[in-house]
């Protein structure tokens, strides 16, 4: 029973908070930076920003296609906004966007199986 309840407020969760947490990324990436903020490296800040969008898209659409589209979707985002920032002074990297496409494939793997884990759980507490 919990784990259908807890299923039910993340998927609602991640569905509430994903355009917010997209258009947070994407004005990171495209505002001016004066470096990493809290001394990070600049890598790791692409793959957690990257890692979390698919892994709530991933639980806001539940696994299937269209989270894997979305995966993809967010891979192509990243590499765009790479683009852009060369154009808008700042440097475009290869680097941040394998960190970027790296955070996206994990996040969106765990996440399904996070998902899959809970969906099972769900399932076998209406069985009993």
């Amino acid at each position: 029973m919990f784990a259908a309840k807890f299923l039910t407020f993340c998927t609602w969760s991640a569905r509430l908070l994903l355009i917010p947490a997209l258009a947070l990324v994407i004005w990171g990436e495209l505002a001016a930076t004066g470096g990493a903020p809290l001394g990070l490296w600049d890598k790791l800040l692409h793959f957690i920003a990257y890692f979390g969008l698919a892994g709530m898209s991933l639980v806001a659409l539940r696994p299937g296609r269209w989270a894997l589209w979305t995966t993809a979707g967010l891979i192509a985002m990243g590499g765009a906004l790479e683009i852009i920032q060369g154009m808008i002074g700042r440097d475009a990297s290869w680097g941040d966007e394998l960190a970027n496409t790296l955070g996206a494939v994990i996040g969106c793997a765990l996440g399904w199986g996070i998902v899959r884990l809970l969906e099972r759980a769900a399932g076998s507490a209406n069985r009993s």
